[in-house]
């Protein structure tokens, strides 16, 4: 949500020179910058912490010559490609190998976020055959671990100016995502209050005071049994963060989310340290509160939006976000090894309203499939199945060109939500221990610009239709108040108006999941026209002719019903 306006496509030779100056090897097109696998004939079965030490199951079906006969083991920074990194082992080279080596946990050497691979020595050199491979299971040395605080999907962005108000007790909120700027809690030794953090052989400091009011607000939802999810996102203003921001997105474009930095040393280093601060710190277990899930970055497939870098390949762009996530991954799990780590793609499934971004289907396949070759974890999906266009009042009846029934659909909303779930139901898609994925639905509204009745409808529908599929852990509203700029394009996505006052939606969402749903069924039904029960049980999906804008734009701001066509 809030797109930006897109970025100039830039030229290939531009493309090609920034990648070539984080080391990146382009293979063919800028689209294609995947190191070639051909050549590679050893893979990694497993790679896994075994009390202090790691050790990997290695297959190979054919042994690769070499001039002695061994496998080196390289573990690799993730801005390394390559056997450039620590050799950490050797072994004699068969075809049914394992190896094992030093996990070194908060040392200077520690492995914990480092890649693997094998290479052989051939004719003097080092020649690597395999891919790269993670660590898997970097909750084995979580100590800090607290039991989840899963009660229920109901959730809601909350107004931090109204908590003594009473109205999220009131709505019986079950969840809570809020944001956190990674480079707004950093800081530096010369800060009064700063806290110092020391990690793989490194001092690193948080803000005093921001932390603290983030350890103020986790507990508050905490003491009033709300669950927490997390979005971290890096807004690259903080005068101690800079080393946060990737190389590649530095080129002073202007924009709320910039991509992480994992193609240097120093930010690299500094984000491991913070994933694994605020694993520690908000696991539950040291008195500072309890976050249960963190979604890294927002809309991540929206380039120029939320994770801004200047290269338009796919390749590039999702294998640098993947970096970050393993190391966000691994660090925040080896404290914490029940919190769970989401990614965060847009509605618009197959088509982009902004040239900018990449198709959220396309950035899924290809974040999948890094995952799959290098080591497959337990990550989680944050998906926002916004209405398209975004100020479309109607959950329940979609314009006929944007909502379809079959994977080819422009977007996935709630009214086809099923596609998005079937797809996730996929060998391919399934967690190391074969289940479907958490599913997040952590960011979506709907908006009473166009009358008070469609929004009660539209949250009624989304909301229990999200409760009729077992794989969605989170419904998450967007948001508790108003927010006057969204409202100049028809986004009056709140349950409580500018002014304070509830809106009839309030009492829509307070007794959804209450012993009053029938009244919200029956007044759901009244307004849709067709009882809520039998649409959403025999998933019956209207939808109305064209792109939908027709009725809508006597009162949408020409700019914002452009950006809907």
């Amino acid at each position: 949500m809030r797109k930006l306006k897109g970025q100039m496509i830039k030229h290939l030779k531009k493309t090609i020179a920034l990648a070539v100056a984080v080391g990146i090897i382009i293979i063919g097109s800028s689209s294609s910058i995947t190191a070639e696998a051909s050549g590679r004939p050893v893979s990694f079965e497993s790679c896994l912490i075994e009390g202090t030490d790691v050790v990997c199951k290695l297959s190979a079906k054919s042994v690769p010559s070499s001039d002695d006969g061994k496998y080196y083991v390289y573990a690799d920074e993730v801005y390394e490609d390559g056997p450039v990194g620590d050799v950490v082992a050797t072994i004699q080279a068969g075809k049914s190998v394992t190896v094992s080596f030093p996990l070194n946990h908060n040392t200077p050497d520690s492995n914990m976020s480092r890649k693997f691979l094998i290479a052989v020595k051939r004719g003097g050199q080092m020649v690597q055959v395999s891919d790269e491979h993670y660590i898997t299971n970097p909750e084995a040395m979580a100590t800090f671990s607290s039991p989840r605080a899963n009660v229920g999907i109901k959730g809601l962005l909350p107004d931090v100016t109204m908590l003594s108000n009473g109205q999220l007790q009131e709505l019986g909120i079950q969840q809570t995502v809020y944001n956190m700027n990674v480079d707004d809690i950093c800081s530096d030794a010369s800060v009064p209050g700063a806290i110092l953090f020391s990690y793989n052989g490194q001092d690193y400091y948080f803000d005093g005071t921001v932390i603290g009011n983030y350890d103020a607000l986790v507990k508050y939802f905490n003491n009033h049994g709300i669950q927490v999810t997390m979005v971290l996102l890096n807004c690259g203003k903080g005068a101690y963060s800079q080393d946060l921001i990737h190389p590649l997105a530095k080129d002073g474009t202007e924009c709320p989310g910039y991509a992480l930095n994992v193609a240097e040393e120093a930010g690299t280093n500094h984000l491991k340290a913070i994933g694994a601060f605020l694993g520690q710190r908000y696991s539950g277990a040291l008195g500072f509160g309890q976050v249960d899930n963190w979604i890294l970055g927002n809309e991540v497939n929206a380039r120029t939006s939320w994770w801004y870098m200047e290269s338009d390949s796919l390749e590039l762009n999702v294998n640098s976000y993947v970096k970050a996530f393993r190391i966000i991954y691994n660090e925040i799990k080896s404290m914490n090894g029940n919190a769970r780590i989401y990614n965060s793609i847009d509605q618009e499934w197959n088509r982009k309203s902004n040239p900018g971004s990449f198709l959220a289907k396309e950035y899924l396949d290809k974040f999948n499939y890094f995952i799959n070759r290098e080591g497959n974890i337990d990550w989680g999906l944050s998906y926002h199945p916004y209405n398209s266009p975004l100020f479309d009042p109607y959950a329940w009846n979609g314009p006929e060109a944007w909502v379809g029934s079959t994977l080819t659909t422009p977007y996935i909303t709630m009214q086809n939500i099923d596609i998005l779930i079937d797809y996730m139901h996929r060998d391919e898609f399934l967690s190391p221990t074969g289940e479907v994925r958490s599913i997040s639905l952590a960011e979506i509204g709907y908006t009473s610009s166009y009358g008070d009745e469609a929004q009660e409808a539209s949250i009624a529908y989304g909301y229990l239709k999200a409760a009729s599929l077992p794989d969605v852990d989170s419904f998450i509203l967007f948001r508790q108040t108003d927010d006057a700029h969204e409202m100049e394009s028809c986004l009056a996505l709140g349950l409580v108006d500018l002014n304070g006052n509830k809106k009839p939606a309030f009492e829509i969402y307070k007794n959804l999941g209450t012993a009053n749903e029938g009244l919200v069924k029956e007044r759901a039904s009244a307004i849709i026209g067709m009882s809520i029960d039998e649409m959403i049980g025999n998933n019956i999906v209207w939808t109305r002719p064209g792109s939908g804008i027709g009725l809508l734009t006597q009162n949408v701001p020409e700019q914002v019903a452009q950006e809907g066509e």
